[in-house]
């Protein structure tokens, strides 16, 4: 019963993990990637400095000594090029020849040459006496290097990020185990306390029931007042026995495993019938009762509606359905029940034309126990858990029960279980 919880939270403790770690890697990759940028143009800068303080002005005519050999600048892919005040080439040097488009006014610029990407820094250079503009150097840079080292980053990043994510779904395993451990031990005291006091209170309830009878059946030796007393005795005895026996029920149903002896629940005890037929039968006892609420009660049955499963638990599901929609349609209303087939499943459904549920409550009303309003509140001789038990046998049949609503209009309530070819 668990299982499903603690999956929930294992993906819940793996998702928010996920996105904090990989929210903290992006981090880091973009002030790494920064960092290496401003890194790579802080080299640009200095060697493009070095080489403007080399270039001289003499008599109108710009004088190039580079120093700087030209191995080196092919080694480290990178290009010096050198520029009159009118954007002239005046001279190259290194590994690419490449006319790239000249722009003094932005120093950083990124060119895309075939499947070469290249930086640029542009650096103009002064006379040293008069500190005047004479030309410009420019360094261009191949960041081939550059993408290599953001691709380990990124390897080395997506690597980490996937061996924490297993490692800490190892760990989100065992913690969840560890939280999960106290709520299960208190889950099943109390699944065992409910069918122990199940089970214990049957005796007494049913000693209370047959005093309460026999008092009943020789009304003359009681006063008319004593007698309303043992009706109402015998009424609340009779609902505590309904209590009872659909706690017990669900208690044996939260116990039951698949592999755990239970007649009330082993596939040992189905049956292959025709739940038509069922139906049919089902029907033909409510109709008397809705016809005396003036209720129309119609049917769409289909023939060979041929399943496995117990009988009585699942006339004991449509037994509850028709109950509640009798209960809550009001005279004049209607209430249909019909069948089809939709690929393998066999869909029963039951409408009515009753007060209907809220969106906020239409989720709730498997729940045990649960109440919408005052107006849902009430039922003859029920325990409140009619619909609880029917989810609980339909899931059991490995079938599946959900309800559509819209409040003061109707609803319906529609079972699917696996059909036999």
């Amino acid at each position: 019963m668990f299982q499903k919880t603690r999956y929930k939270l294992l993906f819940s403790y793996v998702t928010v993990f996920t996105i904090i770690l990989g929210i903290f890697t992006v981090t880091v990759r973009i002030f790494f990637i920064q960092s290496l940028k401003q890194e790579l143009i802080q080299k640009l800068i200095i060697l493009s400095t070095d080489e403007a303080h080399d270039a001289k002005l003499e008599e109108g005519v710009i004088k190039i000594r580079s120093d700087f050999p030209t191995e080196e600048l092919i080694a480290h892919k990178q290009t010096l090029e050198w520029f009159d005040l009118q954007g002239k080439l005046i001279q190259r040097q290194g590994k690419y020849d490449l006319n790239l488009p000249f722009s003094p006014q932005n120093n950083v610029q990124y060119f895309q040459v075939k499947e070469t990407e290249l930086i640029t820094f542009t650096l103009s250079m002064k006379d040293i006496n008069n500190h005047r503009h004479f030309g410009y150097v420019r360094v261009t840079q191949s960041l081939e290097d550059f993408k290599q080292t953001v691709q380990k980053l990124d390897l080395g990043l997506t690597s980490g990020i996937v061996i924490a994510v297993i490692f800490s779904s190892i760990g989100g395993m065992f913690l969840t185990h560890q939280s999960m451990r106290p709520i299960e031990k208190s889950f099943q005291r109390l699944k065992q306390f409910t069918a122990d006091a199940s089970h214990e209170l049957r005796s007494p309830l049913m000693a209370i029931k047959s005093n309460a009878a026999v008092a009943l059946k020789y009304p003359e030796a009681m006063r008319p007042k004593d007698i309303e007393k043992f009706e109402a005795i015998a009424s609340a005895v009779s609902q505590m026995t309904y209590l009872t026996e659909d706690l017990l029920f669900l208690a044996r149903s939260d116990a039951y495993d698949g592999s755990t002896k239970n007649e009330h629940f082993s596939r040992n005890k189905w049956d292959k019938f025709d739940l038509g037929i069922t139906l049919a039968e089902l029907l033909q006892l409510y109709q008397p009762q809705a016809l005396d609420r003036q209720i129309n009660l119609k049917t769409q049955l289909s023939n060979n509606l041929y399943i496995l499963g117990n009988v009585s638990q699942l006339r004991r599901v449509f037994r509850n359905l028709i109950d509640n929609a009798l209960h809550y349609t009001p005279s004049g209303g209607k209430i249909e029940v019909k069948t089809n087939i939709i690929k393998k499943l066999l869909v029963v459904e039951v409408e009515d034309t009753g007060i209907g549920i809220t969106p906020e409550d239409i989720e709730r009303v498997f729940d045990r126990f649960w109440r919408a309003n005052e107006s849902r509140s009430y039922r003859d001789n029920g325990s409140g858990l009619g619909l609880a038990i029917s989810k609980t046998i339909v899931e059991n049949h490995g079938g599946s029960i959900s309800v559509t609503s819209k409040l003061g209009i109707g609803s319906c309530f529609s079972v699917r279980l696996p059909l036999l070819s």
